[in-house]
């Protein structure tokens, strides 16, 4: 899949990389999570993720979904900010 924007490879040289390692302990975190949660006998359905990149430029989000139909991704959105909402409310209460 071609990332925007288009880098050609000479040009790469000069540019630094993103540190993935955030990213990669996230996901760690959240697949652990959900084994200790589901146990085996569950797969994985469609998956979002969701990022935001702060550089020279300011703040960037990026969004990219295992689902190719937007409303299917907007519904796996709407679900996530539900139960955000729902997580804050409760830390709230307490």
């Amino acid at each position: 899949m071609t990332s925007w924007p288009l880098v050609l490879t000479s040009e790469r040289e000069h540019l630094m990389t993103l540190d993935q390692s955030k990213m990669g302990r996230v996901v760690a975190e959240q697949m652990e999570a959900l084994e200790e949660r589901f146990g085996d006998d569950c797969q994985i359905g469609d998956v979002c993720t969701i990022v935001e990149v702060v550089g020279p430029h300011g703040s960037s989000v990026s969004v990219r979904s295992s689902e190719a139909r937007p409303h299917t991704t907007i519904g796996l959105l709407r679900m996530a900010e539900v139960m955000m909402l729902a997580a804050v409310r409760g830390a709230e209460g307490e």
